[in-house]
């Protein structure tokens, strides 16, 4: 029998796998598209053969003709001898009876160290010109180097009805490379690592019906390159050898897994948090942890876990730091609700780091969750739009084509092309409308179409009937930018409906199709006017239409892979008027004036990872989710971000009004600039804000709860919060002078105030145009100010003086300063979870100040001026304010990005040494007082005594961005707080 055994298991290493059973059985017709075929190509898809230049030819004659568009792959093995670059936009589709299959033959030289790549999706091809919206647009990889890596900028890439197959002797090897953005996905692919690596690295967006047989790994992946959610759906992993998934801050958002014959399902790799939502899941002969949570205090820890059916899963959860375990509840059961992190009970509760583990036992294991991602008809019901009149070239009225076409057939087809309309095309109930490519195939309305005109109801571009079981896929919706009365999509077909793969055009990533990359770099220039705050167009104006999506009057369904980022529409996703249920997975909704999602008279919806984005020009007052007269709402891995070049406040990112029973799970609310949202949630009924950015549950139920007022430890005898002076833009960036008086900064304003503690005046110091954003004294009483212009600008004046002389400093090479004092910002923001490797490293600069007491070391970037997407991000500038390192006394710093607080010894040079985790809790502001207590600015003001144990919370009516003690005795706390400045008498002197 063991012999038996062994042949068996030999036999599999030797025997190829042929390709499963194929989603798109037969050719697809797209005379724009490439096809690699013999008659195309040197292929030969047999298997033995080396295919692999050919179809880097199919891929690079896709480039070269149309810039974004389709290869189709018919049937066969391809095999491949090296890594195939697959350039933006571009996708890889198969077809036949069987899928066709790309192998990597048995120890293929090259494949043996990893990772690497049978394919690579691309950030651009090398010798044409990146689009400007992309990293590359600023920087250039050095004349010789390999193509660039997918990026925040790579868009509509993907690999879809291809299996992939990694023979024995290639250790290394890892099937596709996929860090990319919105629109790209994997999706029916069957993976056959065996003893390889991996099946994806570093994955984002979506991966749908994806399959891993062996392997380390089956998916190893970290934070998207746009640092949104990688939502995999209908996945099956079996067999690998260390874990099913490793991972960390993917924002992973796994909807209905299927685990087997693994160590370990998920891993998180150490030191690391993830937002992890998983739904409906099976887990088998999990021999290891099932799950392996790292970083486990963090308030970036965010796990959640609902209807997990299990059955030999010993272990349920592992916590990497402390060793403890969650076991399984006997041979078989069902985990109804796994959590763990900051957990809210109600708006308005204290928080708390907790675990829920709720079980029951089962008899057997019940049947996987049936998917509600419906199949396409088969493909001898669709009828080409082409072969009924349409033709697609952006200029012929397609309308009566289209209509036609909906009123005889159920399936259409619309090859590549831009399919233009005049009125609204209305699908009858079991309409299927199907695309491959939502960035070539389009149907548009284009500016100025009379029926779009006007003052008037709105009219859609596309519109469902109620109840339908319509699917709409791989198309792109455009009602361009003078159409005031357009709504791109009005939905109202049924729960078993779907909108797949569907571009709602106008803004970012919107391209002519079939234009060259050089032509598409002037299009996206287009999308700004010279200084990003209208379209370049006056008349294209933002905020002049409908939503794109609108989903009402008993609408619902599934929604998945959808990008709305049309500056023109009011909102890009708008659910009303309905209790229909709704599923929303992987929807990006960016860059709009004022919504980007809104939910009003609306229950019975699940909406997982749903992302938003606020740029500059057009998103300063946006407010990314607004839910109204709603209930029984779920929203899970909701990752909600402001560009790094942001500089307008608002006060919160989500708002509530007149809603019960709302579920969040997994809150991801940030921004690299200096005006992230003030409040996570504000309750408009009850008045109530939260201002924790990150946490993990979170369950509105309309009656907030009380908090119970505490008497202080820190704080004067009676002593309360006190507002100042108000009506800044946004303050920061404060020192305290050697008289206990305080002066900050309101940068947008390019002034400099001092608040005087003897006569408690408010009195502006210089508003001269010299970009202040940090300051600080020397020991002479001068100002030292840090500005924004130029590169690495700082200069000093005496604040008391009636000139407006300024001396400008020079960067000097760093050196030990003993006997002089260094100051240094107090938070720092790192896109990397590397704050304890990257901030010890010493500055190469140092500026001294006239009376040589004072040093502020200073980074290579804020020197040079160095820019990131476009602003200047060093600790320097991006910090909420300095401090002075006082000898012998630890020094507090924060990772805000990651809500931590470390300890720290400041060496001579100024440089930071000795970094030891004092909290986990993290942000704009620390300071300290004479007892060694700890205030930490994040939210509220948070006191923690010298051992790190928290023994009070200052709660200030607005979020507080740096904390000085000063005052005539050094007892008052000061409080720069956006708009307003506050103060609060203390029992203890700042130190």
């Amino acid at each position: 029998m063991t012999k038996l055994l062994l042949a068996a298991a030999i036999l599999l290493l030797v025997v190829p796998c042929f390709g499963s059973a194929s989603y798109y059985p037969v050719r697809i017709d797209d005379e724009k598209a490439v096809y690699l075929t013999s008659e195309n190509f040197p292929v030969k898809a047999d298997g033995i053969a080396d295919d692999t230049n050919a179809i880097q030819q199919a891929i690079n004659k896709v480039q070269e003709t149309t810039n974004q568009g389709i290869l189709f792959v018919p049937a066969g093995r391809y095999r491949l001898t090296k890594t195939i670059y697959i350039w933006p936009g571009i996708r890889l589709i198969g077809f036949g009876a069987t899928r066709p299959m790309f192998v990597l033959g048995a120890s293929t030289p090259g494949f043996q160290q990893g990772p690497t790549y049978m394919f690579f999706f691309a950030g651009f091809r090398p010798g044409s010109i990146p689009p400007t919206n992309s990293p590359f647009g600023r920087v250039l990889p050095p004349k010789g180097s390999p193509p660039p890596d997918a990026n925040p900028g790579t868009f509509y890439s993907a690999m879809s009805n291809i299996d992939i197959e990694i023979q024995d002797g290639n250790p290394g090897a890892v099937g596709v490379r996929a860090h990319y953005a919105q629109h790209c996905f994997l999706a029916h692919m069957d993976f056959h690592i065996g003893s390889g690596l991996a099946g994806i690295h570093d994955g984002g967006n979506v991966a749908q019906d994806v399959h891993f047989y062996g392997g380390q790994y089956g998916i190893w992946t970290r934070k998207p390159s746009p640092g949104w959610q990688f939502t995999i759906i209908d996945a099956t992993f079996d067999g690998q050898r260390e874990a099913a998934i490793r991972e960390h801050e993917a924002g992973l958002t796994l909807i209905r897994p299927q685990f087997k014959n693994v160590p370990t399902a998920i891993s998180i790799d150490p030191k690391y948090s993830d937002e992890l939502w998983v739904k409906d899941a099976r887990m088998e002969n999990i021999s290891g942890p099932a799950v392996i949570i790292s970083n486990e205090n963090s308030s970036h820890t965010e796990i959640n876990m609902e209807n997990v059916a299990c059955r030999s899963v010993p272990i349920f959860a592992w916590y990497r730091e402390s060793g403890k375990q969650v076991a399984g509840r006997g041979q078989t059961y069902v985990v109804k609700t796994f959590s763990h992190g900051l957990h809210y009970d109600d708006i308005g509760a204290e928080a708390a780091i907790q675990d829920v583990f709720d079980t029951a036992p089962l008899s057997a294991l019940p049947d996987p969750v049936e998917s509600d991602i419906p199949d396409l008809p088969p493909m001898d019901t669709w009828v080409n739009i082409r072969s009924l009149g349409a033709r697609g070239d952006g200029v012929t009225d397609d309308t009566e084509a289209l209509k036609k076409a909906i009123a005889e057939h159920r399936t259409i087809y619309l090859p590549s092309g831009q399919y233009r309309v005049t009125d609204t095309i209305t699908l009858k109930p079991d309409t299927v409308l199907i695309g491959l490519h939502p960035s070539v195939t389009r149907i548009l309305i284009a500016d100025s179409t009379p029926a779009f005109q006007g003052v008037g109801s709105p009219k859609p571009l596309l519109e469902t009937p109620r109840g339908g079981t319509n699917i709409v896929t791989g198309i792109g919706l455009f009602t361009n930018g003078i159409n005031p009365r357009a709504v791109a999509a009005m939905w109202m077909a049924g729960e078993h409906s779907l909108m797949n793969d569907v571009r709602f055009l106008g803004g970012h990533g919107t391209v002519d199709p079939g234009a060259s990359a050089e032509e598409n770099s002037k299009v996206w220039q287009k999308i700004y006017n010279n200084n990003h705050t209208a379209d370049s167009d006056i008349d294209r104006r933002w905020d002049g239409q409908y939503p794109s999506l609108w989903i009402t009057d008993g609408g619902g369904g599934t929604f998945m892979d959808i990008w709305t980022p049309s500056t023109f529409a009011q909102a890009g996703l708008y659910i009303s008027n309905t209790s229909t249920s709704g599923r929303i997975y992987e929807l990006s909704s960016e860059h709009h004036v004022r919504n980007e999602a809104v939910l009003r008279n609306a229950s019975n919806w699940q909406i997982y990872a749903l992302q938003t984005e606020e740029e500059r020009g057009e998103g300063g007052f946006a407010l990314p989710l607004e839910i109204q007269d709603s209930s029984n709402i779920t929203v899970a891995n909701l990752h909600m971000y402001r560009v790094v070049s942001s500089y307008q406040p608002f006060p919160y990112a989500i708002k509530l009004t007149n809603s019960k029973n709302i579920k969040f799970r997994n809150v991801h609310c940030y921004s690299d600039s200096k005006v992230s949202f003030d409040n996570a949630v504000y309750d408009q009924t009850h008045n109530v804000e939260m201002r924790q950015r990150e946490f993990a549950w979170l369950d509105v139920s309309g009656n907030p709860a009380a908090r119970p007022a505490k008497p202080s430890v820190v704080l004067a005898e009676g002593a309360k919060v006190e507002k100042l002076a108000g009506g800044f833009f946004n303050i920061s960036g404060g020192a305290i002078d050697l008289s206990g008086n305080l002066y900050f900064v309101d940068a947008k304003w390019q002034t400099i105030y001092r608040w005087a503690a003897a006569t408690h005046q408010l009195s502006n110091v210089r508003d001269n145009p010299l970009d202040p954003v940090q300051l600080a004294f020397d020991r002479a009483g001068d100002l030292i100010v840090i500005s924004y212009a130029g590169k690495g600008t700082v200069y000093t004046f005496n604040p008391n003086s009636r000139d407006d002389d300024v001396t400008l400093l020079k960067a000097e090479p760093a050196a030990p300063r003993p006997g002089m004092t260094p100051v240094l910002p107090v938070s720092h923001w790192r896109n990397e979870n590397d704050f304890s490797e990257v901030a010890p490293a010493k500055k190469p600069y140092q500026f001294l100040s006239p009376d040589g007491s004072t040093f502020i070391p200073a980074s290579e970037n804020f020197v040079t001026g160095h820019l990131y997407y476009g602003s200047k991000l060093n600790d320097e500038l991006r910090g909420f304010g300095m401090a002075p390192a006082i000898p012998g006394q630890p020094f507090y710093v924060s990772d805000e990005s990651q809500d931590k607080t470390y300890a720290a010894t400041i060496e001579n040079d100024g440089s930071i040494s000795n970094l030891k985790l004092f909290a986990y809790k993290g942000g704009e502001g620390v300071t300290t007082d004479e007892k060694g207590n700890v205030y930490i600015a994040a939210g509220q003001v948070f006191v923690y005594d010298p051992s790190g144990q928290l023994i009070e919370t200052i709660n200030v009516p607005e979020r507080p961005t740096q904390l000085l003690f000063g005052g005539s005795d050094g007892k008052t706390l000061f409080i720069t707080a956006r708009s307003s400045l506050y103060a609060v008498q203390t029992r203890y002197k700042g130190r």
